[in-house]
């Protein structure tokens, strides 16, 4: 073992810092360019101002940029990576810059920390961005927003980076705040669209009421703790904080508020598919990949503090076998590729977070990074097949939604590199081995059933059920989403049949990368008891259960405090049985789930989206409509909130406010006319009228 010494960590989050201001010049002065060529009378149109086509040399500068400096920056994480694992880091390694915030008594370093922890993130971060900024060469070629594009992107990696690498809360905020800022300007990109930009809205508006209860939090940390910063915060939280206690539970519950704002989880989940209208290389990279994991980050990362609130563990995880269940019931009955995935994201989010609330914070990590290679994959896929289902229409002038997978059918012929690479990754999410979500997704439903955190063992008996409902509806929308897109006859149309192809290399490489990653990814983190069964029998990889041993450093101390408490875990599932039999069952119902799934959906008569209409039935529509729960949104906060706005505009801002200055105006107005009818301008008139004013003083004074 060696002491480990970071290098140049500080770099890390600039090297894509660097490259938003490089795309960001680029942007500037191509849309300078525009809009002198628009007045010129050169231009396009004022529905493209500041964005006219660049020169070829302009165009091809932001594909070096915005992939170099997140390869540059993936690179110096490796590095990092390599240097933690010689050194066998014990303690995390916190660099010091300034001092950030320091008044009364209060003092905030801008400090960044490196552990086990942070590190995991930051390789799936600049990892997997990095081939999300390759996939999006090829998407995002021939969009006029190219540079600016990149430029968003870059900016949102550097956001990401200072979240997970701050050495305290309020550093975390700064990159929690950025990657929501960011957000809304990726998911708006194409803000020309009216229904694009108010999607960037709705997820900013709805993160605002999350990181209000993140906020909070922090203020309750200084307050009970005198400490924000992680050192001083988990130093002193199990002395000061009670188990159980009020104040430990406040905190969680806030901080919960914040990552189910962030994790979409319910009732902050809303803005998660809404934010599909965005390009799709943004959905896998925040939306799959990063910023929604960021909400798991938390919770891990105030493991200590969870631990010593069961109530707000508790909270957590029914909140999460909540969500996991719900969001998959919508995806049955979504007809629009990445809406089937999006609620796909908030399902599997919510298996997160019910194993980071059962007290499973490795289990939760692994299934975030898991999660990361195969719906990232899943979206570049989807990215892949729009991509070519517009290029096809609109090489025909189709008016049809490239989108709807009602509109596919048969693209397997057409595309087959993107057929087996999303087909792996469906696997993997379904649950089957030897695929990565079998192993994280299957060891999160099982600790949810061994949980016992402060007497709620009946609890997770049921989030254990929840779990295992949501697993196999799982398998189930995936396998439907694979048939319509990929299988049976196509339903473009001949014309457009002939014009649909493969995507290009710099999109189907990063897509075999993720595919491998899918397949081979869950052997990081295999329970000893499945490496010396018949699932690690056959020799074929060492399996280890390497990231347990990884993150121990970072979860010690919240085992600990929850294991004392708690009695340790279950040895058996609910139902009894050890994990090597439940992991073979759990294979097992998967594999018939997707089995009666393609079969049922192949023999189903599919008809193109002009002819279809919407499901017949009341829990097809229920499901289809998404529960109806945007339109009880927006008829219990919205409109209220919006017929108050108007009432304050009208009767506040333009009557009593407006008014009351209006009128003081009008009084002084009348002052000086009645003062003006005294100004004649001669001279005689001016000492009459003194003459006048001294008699009535000395009668005033005489009486």
């Amino acid at each position: 073992m060696t002491e480990f010494h970071p290098l140049l960590p500080g770099l890390i989050p600039l090297l894509p810092l660097l490259g938003f201001l490089g795309n960001g010049m680029l942007a500037l002065v191509a849309g300078v360019r525009g809009a002198a060529e628009l007045r010129a009378g050169a231009g396009a149109g004022k529905e493209k101002l500041g964005e006219l086509a660049p020169p070829p040399w302009m165009r091809g500068l932001p594909s070096w940029i915005g992939p170099g400096a997140i390869g540059a920056a993936f690179l110096l994480t490796l590095m990092n990576f390599v240097g933690m694992a010689r050194s066998g880091l014990e303690a995390p390694a916190i660099v010091r810059y300034w001092d950030w915030i320091s008044t009364g008594g209060i003092r905030i370093e801008a400090a960044l920390q490196l552990d086990q922890l942070s590190m995991i993130m930051m390789l799936v971060i600049t990892g997997v961005g990095l081939l999300i900024h390759v996939f999006s060469v090829g998407y995002m070629r021939e969009d006029p927003g190219y540079a600016r594009y990149f430029a968003y992107l870059n900016l949102f990696v550097f956001f990401m980076l200072v979240l997970v690498m701050g050495a305290s809360f309020p550093l975390m905020f700064v990159g929690w705040e950025g990657v929501g800022l960011c957000s809304y300007l990726l998911i708006g990109f194409w803000f020309e669209d009216r229904e694009k930009a108010d999607a960037g809205k709705k997820a900013f508006i709805v993160n605002r009421i999350g990181d209000f209860g993140f906020l909070v939090a922090i203020f309750l940390l200084f307050t009970s703790l005198g400490a924000v910063d992680y050192a001083g915060v988990f130093g002193a939280a199990p002395e000061l904080l009670a188990y159980g206690g009020s104040t430990a539970t406040a905190i969680t519950l806030f901080l919960l508020i914040g990552a189910a704002g962030k994790s979409a989880q319910i009732p902050l989940y809303v803005w998660l598919p809404d934010a599909m209208a965005g390009p799709t290389p943004v959905s896998a990279l925040i939306h799959a990949a990063t910023m929604v994991t960021a909400g798991v980050y938390l919770v891990v990362r105030a493991s200590v503090l969870f631990a010593l609130a069961p109530a707000g563990s508790a909270t957590v995880a029914a909140i999460g076998a909540a969500t996991a269940l719900f969001a998959a019931t919508i995806a049955l009955q979504q007809y629009d590729i990445k809406k089937v995935l999006a609620y796909s994201t908030v399902s599997q989010l919510g298996f997160m977070f019910m194993g980071v609330g059962a007290g499973a914070y490795v289990a939760g990590v692994f299934h975030l990074v898991t999660h990361a290679f195969f719906k990232g994959l899943l979206f570049l896929g989807a990215g892949a097949v729009i991509h070519s289902m517009h290029h096809a229409l609109h090489a025909t002038h189709k008016d049809w939604d490239a989108q709807d997978m009602r509109n596919m059918g048969g693209l397997r012929h057409k595309m087959p590199v993107t057929w087996v690479t999303m087909g792996i990754a469906t696997l993997a999410i379904a649950g089957i081995w030897p695929f990565a979500g079998f192993f994280s997704k299957d060891e999160i439903v099982w600790y949810a059933g061994a949980a016992r955190t402060g007497g709620y063992g009946a609890l997770f008996t049921a989030l254990w059920g929840v779990a295992l409902v949501a697993a196999v509806l799982t398998a189930i929308y995936m396998t439907r989403l694979m048939v319509m897109t990929f299988y049976g006859s196509n339903r473009t149309g001949e014309r457009e049949a002939e014009h649909l192809h493969e995507a290009p290399l710099v999109m189907t490489i990063p897509l075999s990368i993720l595919a491998v990653l899918s397949l081979f990814g869950g052997w990081l983190n295999v329970p000893a008891s499945l490496q010396e069964s018949v699932f690690g029998g056959f020799g074929l990889l060492p399996m280890s259960d390497w990231l347990e041993r990884w993150l121990e450093p970072v979860t010690e101390l919240a085992q600990e405090i929850h294991l004392s408490h708690a009695g340790g875990y279950a040895t058996a599932s609910p139902l009894g049985g050890g994990a090597v039999l439940w992991a073979g069952i759990a294979t097992g119902v998967a594999l018939v789930t997707v089995g009666l799934t393609f079969r049922s959906v192949s023999k189903r008569g599919i008809r193109p989206a002009s002819e279809s209409g919407a499901p017949v039935g009341v829990v097809r529509g229920l499901l289809y409509h998404k529960w109806y729960v945007d339109e009880l949104y927006d008829r219990v906060f919205v409109r209220p909130l919006l017929g108050a706005s108007r009432i304050a505009w009208r009767w506040v801002d333009q009557i009593l406010i407006d008014g009351s200055v209006n009128a003081v105006g009008s009084v002084f107005k009348a002052l000086g006319w009645f003062g003006s009818l005294f100004q004649t301008g001669q001279v005689t008139t001016y000492a009459f009228v003194l003459t006048l004013g001294a008699l009535a003083v000395l009668g005033a004074l005489l009486l």
